[in-house]
């Protein structure tokens, strides 16, 4: 039987996602309501142990509310997007539906690509701050002590698509950190 869930960084995963929790988050829910009333059938009170186990199960079903709430708010990248860029896919190291939060906005990037010291990114979301997203970003690369590492993002597709154009023609070295701006992309976003 073949796995039908995406992984962080596959195009569709925010979308496989959304189903995904909200099926985790309902069978939690389930299971801790079902705890419920078996220790309330099988001893005629709430006053037993299952009731405990189902009070404290609902601890991980909030939480995975709370994934849920996040999926439900973000938006993958869009099917225009990817037929645009998917060429790029082979050739550039990419990154697709990536949400980063912050304290102060959320920042949804559809497309992204690191290629030696650059880091680009497409916002489709026209109320998505470029700029912060890009602020955000080197702050978080600085605080992993990645140095030297160029980070835009872009809102017109056009633009991106010249951008990846020319990323693609350059003959840059990997970053000697590669692996880490990966791993901290795919840890920071949801």
């Amino acid at each position: 039987m073949k796995s039908k869930i995406v992984k962080k960084g596959a195009y569709g995963y925010i979308e496989n996602h959304k189903a995904v929790t909200a099926l985790r988050t309902l069978l939690y829910f389930v299971v801790c309501i079902g705890l419920y009333v078996m220790g309330y059938l099988t001893t005629g009170t709430s006053k037993n142990l299952l009731t405990i186990v189902a009070v404290l199960g609902c601890l991980p079903s909030c939480k995975s509310t709370v994934n849920f709430i996040m999926f439900l708010k973000a938006q993958g990248c869009s099917e225009a997007l990817k037929n645009q860029v998917s060429d790029y896919d082979n050739t550039l190291t990419t990154f697709y539906d990536m949400y980063f939060t912050s304290y102060q906005k959320n920042f949804p990037i559809s497309h992204m690509v690191l290629k030696g010291n650059v880091l680009c990114g497409i916002a489709e979301n026209p109320k998505c701050d470029c700029n912060g997203a890009e602020k955000h970003l080197e702050q978080m690369l600085m605080q992993e002590g990645i140095k030297n590492v160029t980070v835009k993002i872009f809102s017109q597709s056009d633009k991106y698509v010249d951008r990846l154009s020319q990323l693609m023609k350059s003959e840059a070295d990997e970053h000697k950190n590669r692996q880490g701006i990966i791993d901290l992309l795919y840890s920071i976003s949801i």
